[in-house]
């Protein structure tokens, strides 16, 4: 006998613990719970957990000690891990306590299960974010024996990532061609612009943008440069914390900045806030986000690859700089990359000159008035 209950978290979220008891002679005799953030995962649990027990033996195997769970598993490695965990990565993490796999016993998961795992991922969602999913476990796999005696099997996640790479239910994420076109961006900034008036106290996104373009940053670098960490007369700026495959926390490196991202810095006002942009990435994104499905650049049933994002900008700045004629290590110098490697992707491109050369908006967005250029 089950049941679901929903209960309102403190912040302002829903649970849904699903509860299973199993009586003998009208007593109880045993009894389980386990709260989910989804009801089709409270009730897939609750399903499972009642045929188990009424399996011969079921009741005997529920009653006998368990060993760690893989979701104890991802407890310990993102409570003991020293180096930041990513938003988008503790998310992933989170959602696989959701799964059926993550309350089975450590030692008895093998890559069959993983497979299995994989595979429900798949309905619904992309090979390249299926395998985002199983790369991550895999940070857990690699460590969980050796550093905390939890017996995760390591050979069987890189079994199951032979086979899900095979059967093309795992695969790299694509990489992104999309840039933003001029008569995107016009309309976007006068977009931003208008709202600007409107809304002063709004993130300044006409000058964001821009200073994406410009200066090659990732979202998040923006919203963390500091003003102690602009240097006008050197032309460069630190970032902090930069992206890095192997490293994050403390890969703190110094990138030149174009004329044009100086210049928009320059014309953001000075508050009390150490911040050049003190905004949230999220106020950022979902600005961004609106803006492009307001005016129709994105619409619902484009295909991803056709829309425009905001880390669409930067990719825009770094092609800009070889279709001006920069070499790669000048490129590497303003993007920041480490591996030069990681650049070879844009040395196809021609040089054709600057495309923002006598850009309208520039003008715009490097002064503190808010006046609208002639059309």
């Amino acid at each position: 006998m089950g049941t679901i209950i929903a209960r309102k978290r403190k912040d302002g979220t829903t649970g849904f613990t699903a509860q299973v008891l199993k009586k003998q002679a009208g007593k109880i005799v045993w009894r389980e719970a386990k709260t989910f953030d989804r009801r089709q995962a409270a009730t897939a649990w609750m399903k499972k957990r009642e045929t188990e027990l009424a399996e011969p033996g079921g009741l005997e195997r529920a009653r006998a000690p368990k060993g760690k769970t893989l979701a104890d598993a991802i407890d310990k490695y993102t409570e003991t891990s020293r180096k930041e965990i990513g938003r988008t990565k503790a998310q992933v993490l989170a959602a696989i306590k959701d799964y059926d796999i993550a309350n089975m016993d450590c030692a008895a998961i093998r890559s069959e299960d993983i497979v299995s795992f994989a595979e429900e991922l798949s309905k619904g969602r992309q090979p390249s974010t299926v395998g985002n999913y199983i790369s991550h476990l895999a940070a857990i796999f690699a460590v969980a024996k050796p550093a905390w005696g939890i017996p995760l099997d390591r050979q069987a996640i890189q079994d199951a990532q032979t086979v899900l790479s095979r059967l093309e239910v795992t695969s790299k994420s694509k990489q992104r061609d999309r840039r933003p076109t001029l008569a995107e961006l016009d309309r976007l900034m006068q977009h931003f612009v208008d709202r600007q008036a409107r809304a002063p106290r709004s993130a300044p996104m006409h000058r964001i943008v821009p200073f994406a373009i410009f200066s090659t940053r990732r979202q998040e670098e923006i919203t963390t440069i500091k003003w102690e960490d602009f240097e006008p007369d050197h032309k460069r700026i630190l970032v902090r914390d930069m992206k890095h495959p192997g490293q994050k926390v403390g890969n703190d490196v110094w990138v030149e900045l174009p004329d044009e991202a100086i210049a928009v810095i320059k014309a953001m006002p000075r508050t009390v806030l150490p911040e050049i942009f003190p905004y949230t990435t999220d106020a950022i994104g979902a600005a961004f986000t609106r803006a492009c499905l307001f005016l129709g650049i994105n619409t619902d049933d484009m295909p991803d690859e056709k829309r425009l994002h905001f880390h669409d900008l930067r990719h825009d700045g770094v092609s800009r700089q070889f279709e001006m004629g920069k070499t790669i290590p000048q490129a590497a110098s303003v993007s920041g990359h480490k591996s030069w490697h990681s650049l070879k992707r844009y040395t196809h491109l021609r040089q054709t000159g600057d495309k923002y050369a006598g850009w309208k908006w520039l003008k715009v967005v490097t002064t503190k008035t808010r006046a609208k250029p002639s059309t």
